[in-house]
C-alpha cells in the first residue's frame, strides 16, 4: 500500500514536466480591437508588439493555460494623431503602464470546436475576469516545419471603463464596450 502511495504521489508530482508548449507563430497571428465611434461606424486597431503561449499536458487541451502580453505603445489604428491620443494619460498612458496580459483560468469545452476562455485581463494595473469565446482548429501537422499546430479564434468584449481608459470621454464619441479579436496560430515545440 505504501509503494502504491508513494508511486502515485510522483507520478502526481511528474505531471507538470509532461507539460507541452505552443509557441505563437506571429506571422501567422493578429491581436486586434474595435470599438464604435460616433455610434455610427466602427474604428479598428491592432497590436503589432504581442507574445503569446500556451502549456498544456492533456492531448484534449482541457488543462490548457493561455498567456499573452502586449506592448501598449505597439498599437495601431491607421491613424497617427488618434495613435498618439490614445498612448496619452487620458487612454492607455503607455509611459506609466507599458503593458497589457491575460492569463487564463480554464478552458471549458462548449461543443465540438467551441471553447469558453476565462482568464484575467490587466489593463493600467487594473485586473479584471473575461470570457472569450474561442474556436480551436486542429491539431494538425506541418508537413514542412514537421510540428503539431493548433489555431485559435478568440472574441469577446470588454468595457474600456472597467479598465480605466477614456473615462472622461462621452459615450457618443467613443463607445465603451470593445470588441477583442484575437488570431492565432501555435507550433507544439
Amino acid at each position: 500500500m505504501k509503494k502504491t502511495i508513494v508511486l502515485l504521489c510522483l507520478a502526481l508530482a511528474a505531471a507538470p514536466l509532461f507539460a507541452q508548449t505552443w509557441t505563437l507563430d506571429k506571422g501567422h497571428s493578429r491581436v486586434g480591437f474595435t470599438v464604435s465611434h460616433h455610434l455610427i461606424s466602427e474604428v479598428d486597431g491592432n497590436f503589432k508588439a504581442y507574445t503569446a503561449k500556451i502549456t498544456a499536458s492533456k492531448d484534449d487541451f482541457s488543462d490548457a493555460v493561455f498567456e499573452f502580453s502586449a506592448e501598449t505603445n505597439s498599437f495601431n489604428t491607421d491613424n497617427d494623431f488618434r495613435d498618439k491620443d490614445l498612448r496619452s494619460p487620458n487612454f492607455f498612458d503607455v509611459e506609466k503602464y507599458p503593458t497589457m496580459t491575460f492569463k487564463s483560468s480554464s478552458f471549458v469545452r462548449v461543443m465540438g470546436n467551441k471553447w469558453k476562455l476565462s482568464g484575467n485581463l490587466t489593463i493600467k494595473e487594473t485586473t479584471l475576469p473575461v470570457v472569450l469565446d474561442v474556436i480551436l482548429g486542429g491539431p494538425e501537422m506541418n508537413q514542412r516545419a514537421q510540428k503539431l499546430e493548433i489555431g485559435i479564434k478568440a472574441t469577446g468584449k470588454i468595457n474600456r471603463l472597467d479598465f480605466g481608459i477614456g473615462v472622461n470621454l462621452p459615450l457618443f464619441m467613443v463607445a465603451n464596450e470593445v470588441e477583442l479579436r484575437i488570431l492565432g496560430e501555435f507550433k507544439k515545440d
